[in-house]
């Protein structure tokens, strides 16, 4: 039998510590509750789940199985802005986490074993609040048993009271005032403040300082060194990429870029700081890098050739685009961008993207920093200077690639691409030296004003680009409906019309470089 597909719900609550003698207020004086729509008491047992690592409690996400009330199951709550998304399932079988829950935190947990760290007992008055429209909140006053399973653990009682909103109401502006106003009619009525942001973190205490630390959390370095400053930026992507891959999984707007991003980022920082770090693990890590990227870059493209084909459609005028082609310029890009989102899937789940992140755990654990002449060499300059030296090397090779732009581009002997392609690698050696301009900053060097140069010209040459390949998609549709005898007329216009597109993207794009320049120069070590 198949396994179950998880419920979500979003959770928007407020946990507030009391004491066992502090009398129950009257909660139908809090604003929007008209009346007491029931009363039920419950005895619940969960048991939390994580690695011997805490990966997940350190992530600010708790895995439990629950027994007892209306929700009995596995539960997953992550962070989700200012709320948490819960994420359920039933108790098909209470010794194995769910395969569909553990792939919500693949990335975090990888092939950790997900053992019983906590226990919590829970004795609940749960009171549903009504108003004139029905249920809007549920209050819950848990007097509380705890256990912590780690090494050192105790056993733990406490009183709190939590007030949940509705689904109805969880995530809408209404829902926010009731929270806000209820939180401070509760503390008012005797409630405080609690120091801990949840029951599991409370149940484990002290004996958290006993778990060992994450691999990616082990390293120690000199913050004044070029090394912590190139380290620190890829902790950064580091982090981006765990935290986007499971957005990817629920295909979450935009998640494919984002993930796309941090991995085209954590690359061009490896091979822009050579020389910093250095070793053989390098290579394969910017190989591995650049094959995950190359995944996420077919549906990243047909999800941009999607929304301009969208563009296009919704904004024509002439008529002239017949039924048939509509149908396949609309549906094609979806079904290609569908089949590239489980290749993306696949890799996801595949050995070698987990081994990819370990890769980079280790790398951060343990970086490996330059030996030799060289480095010498460079530990008798100030951390400052040494990214000073690698961010005018990406400014030298911005620069030949622009002169190769202004030489080869409005050359019509050569092949549209050919020259196109040189407009391209603009855009990648400037997509370099923005991150490489981050990292600097980050280190304390005066670089944020060529970052932002760097980041206009980019988005500049990448609305180029998108036309680029929104061109080729056309141009292939266009063969395959010539194959299929229809007319071709449509896609002809549509091709001249990206054709157009992509000139008007390149219009200022000397001035665009020139504020790179201008930028560039500002940058003092």
């Amino acid at each position: 039998m198949a396994e179950q597909q998880p419920q979500n719900f979003l959770e928007v609550e407020v946990k507030l510590a009391v004491d066992e003698s502090t009398g129950m207020p009257d909660l139908t004086q809090l604003p929007g509750v008209e009346e007491i729509a029931g009363t039920r008491e419950h005895n619940l047992s969960a048991v939390y789940y994580d690695t011997k690592d805490l990966r997940l409690t350190r992530s600010k996400i708790t895995l439990r199985r629950r027994t007892g009330g209306a929700d009995d199951g596995w539960h997953m709550k992550l962070p989700q802005g200012s709320a948490r998304k819960e994420v359920r399932m039933p108790l098909d079988d209470p010794a194995q986490v769910p395969e569909a829950l553990r792939a919500q935190v693949r990335a975090i947990v990888r092939t950790e074993e997900l053992t019983p760290v906590a226990q919590v007992d829970n004795r609940r008055v749960e009171i549903t609040l009504a108003g004139e429209d029905g249920p809007v909140a549920e209050f819950c006053d848990d007097h509380v048993t705890a256990w912590s399973l780690l090494p050192g653990g105790e056993r733990t009682n406490w009183r709190e009271w939590e007030i949940e909103l509705t689904d109805a109401l969880a995530g809408t502006e209404e829902g926010n005032t009731l929270i806000e106003q209820a939180s401070s009619f509760l503390i008012a009525a005797g409630a405080r403040k609690s120091s801990s942001p949840s029951k599991l973190a409370t149940a484990l205490g002290d004996a958290v300082k006993t778990a060992p630390l994450p691999p990616h959390m082990q390293g120690s370095l000199d913050d004044d060194s070029p090394a912590a400053a190139v380290v620190s930026s890829l902790s950064k992507q580091r982090d981006a990429i765990v935290d986007w891959e499971p957005r990817v999984r629920a295909d979450e707007w935009d998640s494919v870029h984002q993930l796309r991003v941090s991995t085209r980022e954590m690359r061009s920082l490896l091979e822009t700081f050579e020389g910093i770090l250095e070793g053989e693990e390098l290579g394969r890590l910017e190989d591995e890098l650049k094959h995950a990227a190359g995944v996420l870059g077919v549906a990243r493209d047909a999800e941009v050739v999607e929304e301009r084909f969208a563009e296009l459609l919704d904004s024509d005028e002439s008529g002239l685009i017949d039924d048939a082609a509509r149908a396949h310029i609309a549906g094609d890009m979806r079904r290609d961008y569908n089949d590239a989102h489980a290749e993306i899937i696949a890799m996801l789940d595949s050995d070698r993207f987990m081994d990819l992140l370990d890769s980079i755990d280790a790398l951060l654990a343990d970086p490996p920093i330059a030996a030799g002449d060289e480095s010498k060499k460079e530990e008798k300059k100030q951390s400052k200077e040494v990214l000073y030296d690698h961010l005018k090397r990406g400014y030298k090779k911005l620069r030949k690639r622009h002169e190769k732009v202004g030489e080869h581009y409005y050359d019509t002997d050569l092949p549209l691409h050919e020259r196109e392609d040189y407009v391209h690698d603009v855009r990648k050696a400037a997509k370099k030296l923005r991150y490489s301009a981050v990292a600097a900053q980050d280190a304390g060097l005066k670089a944020g004003r060529l970052a932002k140069a760097c980041k206009r010209l980019q988005s500049q040459l990448g609305d180029f680009q998108d036309a680029v390949t929104s061109r080729d998609r056309i141009e292939r549709l266009a063969n395959e409906a010539r194959e299929r005898g229809e007319d071709t007329f449509a896609y002809g216009m549509l091709y001249q019309r990206e054709l157009a597109r992509g000139e008007e993207a390149l219009r200022g794009y000397d001035d665009t470089v020139r504020e790179v320049r201008k930028a560039f120069k500002k940058v003092k070590p």
